[in-house]
């Protein structure tokens, strides 16, 4: 691991209770999602992590807790670091507070976290759907959410899948 990058895991150690662990070259640090605003404000003003370069979750349905991984990417341009934030939230209702007012584009990327995972950003100022229908029910990126299978029709399995299909009626 970088020098710079072990020191910026050890204050944050030391200063807000954050693991950290080293895979495949990257840092990867896990922040108590009450603290994840502060931490971001202090990777942005004190190590020039200035660049919020992704921002994704991941779905470990069907463990509960913790069921999502809240991953913040973030680029120091200047001194050519990168470094992962990882908030982890439990099944039910995931809510963490918004990092719009660290990163003015959080906004679209937690908007998209929202609409196809179902995390809540507290005090995000346009919390709509980004990606989906207003009407639409669920959200799409989760696990658990039903695909709407229709099965390939090949030769093999024309006429099985033909009687099936809904043809209108005259």
């Amino acid at each position: 691991m970088d020098s710079r990058l072990e020191k910026v895991a050890h204050v944050l150690q030391e200063q807000a209770g954050a693991t950290w662990e080293e895979s495949r070259g990257e840092v990867h640090l896990f922040v108590n999602r009450k603290q994840i605003v502060d931490v971001l404000t202090f990777l942005r003003d004190q190590h020039e992590f200035s660049l919020l370069s992704a921002m994704t979750a991941v779905d470990y349905w069907p463990q509960e807790s913790p069921r999502f991984h809240l991953i913040y990417q973030l680029t120091s341009l200047t001194q050519n670091l990168s470094i992962q934030l990882r908030v982890a939230l439990d099944d039910g209702e995931p809510r963490v507070p918004s990092a719009t007012t660290v990163f003015a584009n959080a906004n679209w990327r937690e908007r998209e976290a929202m609409d196809m995972f179902g995390i809540q950003f507290d005090g995000h100022p346009d919390p709509r759907r980004i990606l989906m229908p207003t009407d639409w029910v669920g959200h799409p990126l989760r696990k658990d959410y039903p695909l709407g299978y229709e099965e390939p029709q090949f030769t093999f399995n024309f006429e099985e899948i033909d009687l099936r299909k809904p043809y209108a009626k005259e």
